[in-house]
């Protein structure tokens, strides 16, 4: 039997506001939402202030630039025509430089553990198309090879022309951090437009723009990745303000074959799907305009998950030692049924008592 899922991250629980008659409303009440499918995902954008309406649709706007650039999927994109290339350098934007730069950083950090480079191997196991299979050994000693991220070569030549190439063979996915970065591009443009709070939900990327109306933080729900199909199954619950939530977890893609399950989040090493001991990485941060801290935790949630729940620990301790910039928190969901937070949460995580895990505060 083969099954496959796609799920969001996290429901965030939305303050929907109406007014019809009577005083005139604070325009920070004034609420636009809009629904948008685009980088393989369904995203829900709800945006406040007088300026909410323009907001929201330049939001959508930039979410189909993006997508229009960055996706491999789409036979135009700078993706699509560097992975098609054969080896030649190709001239890109600034946004999938941008993103090829980042990248390279966020697989030294990780030792090796996150990687756009994987993307011929993903292929292999059918993720791409939804036509999933298993391949074969053989295949995948062939395929490893063309992973080495160092045949990633971006390059700035000016303030307006950049380029990049790959080795012959190579193709890469950038998949794993375009959401983040679509957000950090949002926090951007909710400056722009002076708007004072907003929800968007980009799949598994989360930003929890201000606060909610009255004050309060928003409520973003982290799903109990043993129950994907029930919309309302819970871990546990963060209330944030101003931050950014990723989550990264198996139960999002998967199929089913000879009763064996295989997820989506390929480990660079091997080949397979990662035999990690987390069944979810949730990674938050400060939604700072200066930091980008959106691309960051798409990408940690991937690096981290594939590491498992000792290293991503480490990672966790060894950051926060280092340096105070950047500065990100976990909510690490276990197979063997605990929730593990890091103490920086320990006040803005609530764990549904229903779920039946462990709750357990680290630092």
């Amino acid at each position: 039997m083969r099954r496959f899922i796609s799920i969001t991250l996290g429901l965030a629980l939305l303050l929907s506001l109406t007014a019809c008659f009577g005083p005139p409303v604070d325009p920070d009440t004034v609420q636009e939402s809009i629904q948008v499918i685009a980088m393989d995902t369904a995203m829900v954008i709800s945006t406040y202030g007088s300026r909410s309406t323009a907001a929201a649709y330049a939001s959508e706007d930039l979410i189909r630039e993006l997508e229009a650039q960055l996706s491999r999927t789409e036979e135009n994109s700078d993706i699509s025509r560097l992975n098609a290339a054969g080896g030649e350098t190709v001239e890109v934007g600034w946004d999938a430089y941008c993103l090829l730069d980042k990248a390279a950083l966020f697989n030294a950090e990780t030792g090796g553990a996150f990687n756009i480079a994987i993307a011929p191997v993903v292929s292999a196991w059918g993720f791409t198309t939804d036509s999933f299979q298993v391949p074969s050994q053989a295949e995948l000693d062939l395929l490893l090879p063309l992973t080495d991220p160092r045949g990633v070569s971006p390059a700035r030549l000016d303030d307006m022309k950049f380029t990049a190439s790959l080795e012959p063979g190579q193709s890469v996915d950038l998949g794993g951090i375009a959401k983040g970065y679509a957000a950090d591009k949002l926090a951007d443009l909710f400056v722009e437009y002076e708007i004072p709070r907003a929800m968007a939900q980009l799949g598994g990327n989360v930003l929890a723009w201000g606060d909610r109306p009255d004050g309060t933080a928003w409520r973003v729900g982290v799903q109990d990745p043993a129950r994907p199909d029930e919309q309302n199954a819970f871990a546990g619950i963060l209330n944030l303000k101003n931050a950014f939530a990723v989550t990264s977890g198996g139960y999002q893609r998967y199929f089913e074959e000879g009763g064996k399950t295989y997820h989506h989040i390929i480990d660079p090493a091997t080949g397979y799907p990662a035999d990690s001991d987390l069944t979810s990485v949730t990674v938050v941060a400060e939604a700072d305009v200066l930091q980008k801290n959106g691309v960051m935790c798409d990408a940690y949630s991937t690096g981290l998950f594939i590491m498992g729940e000792e290293e991503a620990l480490r990672f966790w301790r060894n950051h926060r030692q280092q340096s105070q910039e950047n500065a990100f928190e976990l909510v690490l969901v276990t197979e063997d049924g605990r929730v593990v937070v890091t103490q920086g949460l320990a006040e803005s995580f609530t764990p549904d008592e229903g779920s039946g895990y462990t709750l357990e505060i680290v630092s």
